[in-house]
């Protein structure tokens, strides 16, 4: 199991009553990601924290983290704060494209494996404010655009019911297929992160049968939370069984990209929280490497319930 750790979330966060923790720079953030027991990776956000490839490199090496991921950050500049990729405008989508192409151009410098982007501005908050069918085709024509340039560097998509906006155009697993089957090019996946599937009121481990199953490719993100808001805890905090049937089906289906953390500690010891938060991952997933998955799965597949709660109790609560 490969994990990693969004690097944004070591240094200072904020929401709309208060700033945690303080300032940092790349490095010291890259100085903390390793001294985490059991993380070996960094997402770390471009254009924000990434600097000149090549010292970010020399970062990176004398730390010896790995990459994860590169992620482009289309929702942070005052331009694209009412959205980005769906807007009318052709030159805030140019914009945000400009955004994305640079991400991937830094990634090839660096050696990373994939680019993710989170397009969470574009949607809406009042009923008759945007015109759907030509929002969701700028959509389409973007990430289109973005996904042929250096097709090399795969593009992630990730989804969220709402925040930024009321309603995001991209609110689940199943519209991001449809937008990247619309895209059609195999350079492209889905970020799935735990708690955004939560609270799109979707099983996580059932999305991704739902990738596997419609050839979609797919990149993970960890954390928890209590279904309502994405309070970024913790992972298995809150959502034990859910986390044990995510990696269940990850083990199951061979995922070899790492397990990043879309995490927060906010009042939390910064060094504790991803110290727990990597040691309840790598625990479930040792966990998960000692079931008999095929016993599992037959047994699913003849629909034998009460056998399976058996197994539940016994193997995965050890009760």
């Amino acid at each position: 199991m490969k994990q990693s750790i969004i690097t944004a979330f070591l240094g200072s966060t904020r929401d709309r009553f208060s700033d945690y923790q303080q300032p940092t720079e790349l490095e010291q953030r890259l100085q903390l990601a390793a001294q985490v027991p059991g993380v070996s990776g960094v997402e770390v956000v471009y254009p924000y924290e990434t600097g000149e490839a090549e010292a970010t490199l020399a970062l990176m090496k004398k730390y010896n983290l790995e990459f994860a991921a590169i992620n482009a950050n289309i929702k942070k500049e005052i331009n694209w704060v009412p959205g980005a990729i769906s807007r009318p405008q052709e030159e805030l989508r140019k914009g945000a494209l400009e955004i994305i192409r640079g991400a991937k151009d830094f990634a090839k410098k660096v050696g990373a494996p994939l680019v993710t982007v989170c397009p969470l501005s574009d949607g809406f908050d009042n009923l008759f404010q945007v015109d759907y069918p030509k929002a969701w085709r700028n959509m389409v024509d973007a990430i289109a655009e973005a996904a042929d340039y250096l097709p090399e560097i795969p593009l992630f998509i990730e989804y969220k019911i709402n925040e930024t906006r009321v309603n995001c155009h991209l609110d689940s697993c199943a519209k991001s297929i449809v937008l990247l089957k619309d895209v059609q090019n195999s350079s492209t996946g889905i970020t799935i992160d735990f708690g955004h599937s939560l609270l799109a009121k979707e099983n996580p481990a059932q999305v991704l049968a739902l990738c596997e199953e419609s050839n979609i490719d797919y990149y993970l993100h960890t954390n928890d939370n209590d279904w309502n808001f994405d309070w970024d805890l913790i992972g298995a905090s809150r959502n034990f069984l859910h986390t044990v049937e995510f990696f269940f089906y990850a083990k199951e289906y061979g995922y070899n990209k790492f397990f990043t953390a879309d995490a927060s500690p906010r009042i939390f010891d910064m060094m504790g929280f991803f110290t727990q938060h990597a040691k309840m991952n790598q625990a479930i997933w040792n966990l998960v490497e000692g079931l008999d998955r095929a016993k599992y799965r037959k047994l699913m597949a003849e629909e034998r319930h009460m056998d399976l709660m058996e197994l539940v109790r016994t193997e995965i609560y050890r009760l």
